[in-house]
């Protein structure tokens, strides 16, 4: 029988070890490449980088799925979209190619799924929603919209409401999660 003091220690060992993934890794890799492609100018190395945070938004969940997923991954994933997304709004923003309500319209998820989590933590009823097929629409939608700024082309407008309208699906229905959530009874 092993010492429950060196049973603790060998624990947290095994959290330590899950937080450095391949899956966590590909998701924070998201991050730098926001970074980049706001710092390159040319719109086909934008279509690269943007073509590899799309390549590593896939390959992180699958990768989660088939060697086993990580407490930080579930943090890691959602943030390092956001801020890849963000970046590349602000700077499609900033280019004039759409106005700030489409450009808010397409965020508008990423926007309020923050504000949402931090009201059920106010409320003292923390919770995250699964993968949902609305919030993969939008995020398809979001890479759709600057492959069209990217290319130049005249589908950029349409796309981009399009996408806000995915958003107020994906908010309605986790809306509906969470008042589902709030109704039933704490633990």
């Amino acid at each position: 029988m092993m010492p429950q003091g060196m049973a603790r220690a060998e624990g947290r060992q095994g959290r330590a070890a899950r937080v450095l993934t391949v899956a966590n890794a590909l998701s924070a890799s998201r991050i730098p490449l926001a970074f980049l492609f706001a710092a390159v100018g040319d719109p086909r190395v934008r279509l690269v980088v943007l073509g590899s945070a799309a390549a590593t938004d896939l390959l992180d969940g699958w990768t989660a799925r088939r060697f086993g997923p990580s407490s930080l991954g579930a943090a890691v994933d959602p943030v390092a979209d956001k801020v890849f997304y963000l970046t590349a709004f602000v700077v499609l923003g900033l280019s004039g190619s759409l106005g700030l309500l489409e450009v808010l319209g397409v965020l508008l998820r990423d926007i309020l799924t923050p504000v949402g989590y931090l009201a059920s933590v106010v409320a003292r009823r923390p919770f995250t929603t699964p993968a949902r097929a609305g919030g993969k629409a939008v995020t398809v939608g979001q890479c759709l919209t600057l492959c069209a700024w990217l290319l130049d082309s005249p589908l950029l407008r349409p796309l981009a409401w399009a996408t806000a309208a995915m958003a107020l699906y994906a908010l309605w229905d986790y809306g509906r999660l969470a008042v589902r959530r709030a109704e039933t009874p704490n633990d």
